[in-house]
This record gives C-alpha cells, sequence and structure tokens, in this order.
C-alpha cells in the first residue's frame, strides 16, 4: 500500500513521480529484478528436465517423478501469498534477497539429498523460499514505475523469468551430460546465491511505499477478500491458473515423449527443446509494450489461442513439428503472462502486494494440479490426451481473456 511520507512540523512531501525509462534506476531496477526473476524460475524449474531421469534412478512413474515439481510450486503458491502480505510490513528488498539466497541452498541439499523423500522436503522449502519473490517483485514495480512505463517493465521482469527457465533447464540439461544431476544441481543453486548477490546491490530502494507498522490479519482479509470480489481481477486470476497449467503440463511431459521411441532422446538433446524460452525473452517486452499502446485484452487473448494452436502443433509426429508446437506455446505463455501480471496491478489500485499475491497463487496451482493431472493423461491417453487436455484450457483461457474488463486510463483491455 502506498503513502505519502510527511515531513515533522511541515506539510505531506511531494509524492516521489515514479520511476522513468531512460534513467539509471530504471536500468538498475530492471536488471535487479531480472537477476531475481532469472534466479528464481531456473531454481524453481531446474529438476523439470530430470523428471525421466528420476523415474528411472528412483524407480518412480512419470506422474509420482513430477512432485520434485509440483510440490515446490504448491508451496510456492501458499507463501506467496503469505509473502503478498508480509511485504506490507518490511523492507521488499531485503524480503526478496532472503528468499533468493535462502531457497539457492535448499537447491544445494536437495543436489545431495540421499533419497527420494529427502529430495522432495528439500524441493519444498524451495518453493516456499521462493514465494517472497514473484509477487514482492510484481508489487514493487507497480508501487515505484511510473504508471506510462509499467507494462514495459513488468515485460522485462517476465522476460528474466523466461531466461532463468531456460538456463535452468538447458543448463541442466547439459551439466547432466558432461556429469550427473546432482552435479547440475548443485551448480544451479551456487548460480542463484551469486544472483541473491547481485539483486541486493542493484535494485533501488522503494521510495513510494512505506512499510505498515503491525501485522494486523483482518486487514489482510478484507484486502483479499476485496480483490476476490473484483470481476476482473478474478478473471485475470483464473487466466493465470489456466496459463500455467497448459505450459508445465506440455514441458512436464515432453521429455518423456522424446525419451521413448522413436526418439530415443537423452537428457541434453531433451533439455535443448527449452530454448524456446528464446521466444518468451522477446515476447513479454512486445506484449508489454502492446499493452500500453493498444489495452490488454487483444493481446491476452491472442496469447492463449498461440498456446493452443501449439499444442494441436506438438501432434505432429516430426521433431521440427514438435518444435514449432512448443515454440508457439511458449510465445503465447509469455505474452498472456506479461500481459496479466501488469493488469492486475494495474487493477488492483492499493494493496497491490495482496492482488499480486493472488495472482500468483492461482498460477502457481495451475502448475500444482495440472502437472500430475498431465501426468495421468499422458499415461491414459498418451501425448493425444495431453494435447487435449491443454488445448480445452487454452480454449477456456481465451474466453476469460475476452471477458475481463479494465478501468484506470480509461479502459485497460
Amino acid at each position: 500500500m502506498s503513502t505519502t511520507p510527511v515531513l515533522a512540523g511541515g506539510p505531506a512531501a511531494a509524492p516521489h513521480p515514479g520511476i522513468e525509462r531512460g534513467t539509471a534506476a530504471y536500468r538498475r531496477a530492471n536488471l535487479a529484478l531480472f537477476l531475481a526473476g532469472c534466479s528464481t524460475f531456473s531454481l524453481l524449474y531446474c529438476v523439470q528436465p530430470l523428471l525421466p531421469e528420476f523415474a528411472r534412478d528412483f524407480g518412480l512413474t512419470p506422474a509420482t517423478s513430477s512432485l520434485a515439481l509440483s510440490l515446490s510450486t504448491a508451496a510456492l503458491a501458499l507463501a506467496i501469498f503469505a509473502a503478498g502480505a508480509l511485504s506490507q510490513q518490511v523492507v521488499r528488498r531485503r524480503l526478496m534477497f532472503a528468499s533468493m539466497a535462502l531457497a539457492a541452498a535448499c537447491n544445494l541439499l536437495a543436489a545431495f539429498a540421499p533419497d527420494w523423500s529427502l529430495l522432495l522436503l528439500a524441493r519444498l522449502a524451495e518453493g516456499a523460499l521462493l514465494g517472497g519473490v514473484p509477487a514482492v517483485a510484481m508489487a514493487y514495480l507497480a508501487e515505484e514505475m511510473d504508471a506510462r512505463h509499467l507494462n514495459g517493465a513488468m515485460g522485462l521482469y517476465v522476460a528474466g523469468t523466461a531466461f532463468g527457465g531456460m538456463m535452468g533447464r538447458v543448463g541442466m540439461g547439459v551439466l547432466v551430460e558432461l556429469g550427473d544431476w546432482r552435479t547440475a544441481m548443485a551448480a544451479i543453486g551456487a548460480i542463484g546465491l551469486a544472483a541473491a548477490f547481485g539483486f541486493a546491490a542493484l535494485l533501488p530502494p522503494s521510495r513510494r511505499f512505506v512499510p505498515q507498522r503491525g501485522f494486523v490479519l483482518q486487514r489482510h482479509l478484507r484486502a483479499w477478500a476485496a480483490h476476490l470480489r473484483d470481476p476482473g481481477l478474478l478473471r485475470l486470476f483464473a487466466v493465470g491458473f489456466v496459463l500455467t497449467s497448459v505450459f508445465v503440463a506440455l514441458f512436464n511431459y515432453v521429455g518423456f515423449r522424446l525419451a521413448a521411441a522413436p526418439y530415443l532422446l537423452g537428457p541434453g538433446k531433451i533439455s535443448l527443446i527449452f530454448l524456446a524460452y528464446v521466444f518468451g525473452m522477446f515476447s513479454s517486452p512486445l506484449a508489454g509494450r502492446m499493452a500500453d499502446r493498444y489495452g490488454g485484452r487483444w493481446p491476452l487473448a491472442a496469447g492463449m489461442a498461440l498456446m493452443g494452436v501449439g499444442a494441436v502443433v506438438t501432434l505432429g509426429s516430426s521433431m521440427a513439428a514438435i518444435l514449432a508446437g512448443i515454440s508457439l506455446v511458449t510465445f503465447g505463455f509469455f505474452v498472456g503472462h506479461s500481459v496479466a501480471s501488469a493488469w492486475v496491478g494495474r487493477l488492483a489500485g492499493s494493496d497491490k502486494g495482496h492482488a499480486s499475491s493472488l495472482y500468483l497463487l492461482f498460477y502457481y496451482f495451475g502448475s500444482s494440479i495440472t502437472g500430475p493431472l498431465g501426468g495421468w493423461a499422458w499415461q491414459h491417453g498418451g501425448w493425444g490426451g495431453e494435447v487435449a487436455l491443454t488445448a480445452s484450457l487454452a480454449a477456456a483461457g481465451i474466453v476469460l481473456a475476452l471477458q475481463v474488463e479494465g478501468r484506470g486510463r480509461a479502459r485497460v483491455g
């Protein structure tokens, strides 16, 4: 919640105008939050290309091996919910730094866990700790950025998440080929620690936010309830659920498809499919600029449509068709996530941290719920079952996107 500082014995100080594009503060904030997004999502998703390895080494089914990711995202969803409230009471930069550093340490512990249960425990703790980053980063941008540049800045942050997701997955696959999955996970953890210290050195302090004193649960409950009563925000929360449901379900199980006949690819080659994240790095800032100029509704619906089309394209048996479909899904996902993230901050008004935490709660529940459900679809329906599930969700996302109504600068959508 933004407040205006009052000088002792004098009138209220003029509010800070916000961070404008082209300034040193804008560059530092974007670089710091790029590091935060990169570290968070490389740590979170580095296990995704390892799911076939876990299934083989620990004697697991595909759905059970996916718990290494699903438990982390479930813990992250719940932690984000709490972090959105906590971010109203504490210095946001400190909260994000502590979350990044401790989560990286948990990844190191998971790398050397002697059995499956302890690995899952470390991953559960890692997901919970990472909850202090995404919602707080979104709230920081919504508070501190000049409103004219919010979508563009949010797009750059989401591009950082794309880069982190790509490097975590591709780097993991390459490192596994050179050594083993334990060494690879340890390397990702060490890189995450370095990113945490870089983030702390770069991020400008908040100028338009003053931490509130005391934790009043009733006030937080009222803020969450108010956001859930807003039809526009509620639809955006549902959009977040759909976005990550489609994305994670496809990426979780494409590795199993490519590891089986007729492809018979190893982890290193399978991980190269995550280079499709490059499309996300370009589509996120582009989507932000489009939403700044034209409104959010049509870019959001277009992103959902691309995901649905991409899912259907992967039904082709050639590697070219699979890669083309995955690329379309990735492009559409990051368009949708970038636009929806910024739109939540704009619609929320006050209590942006609470709104961001609700959006990300739905977003990560999509991964946690649909991830194992995708395993069931894969086991019982093959890749056709996977596509039927994800394409249906994408169609529902288009309907939701077209129904979101904006307010603020006239009309957002």
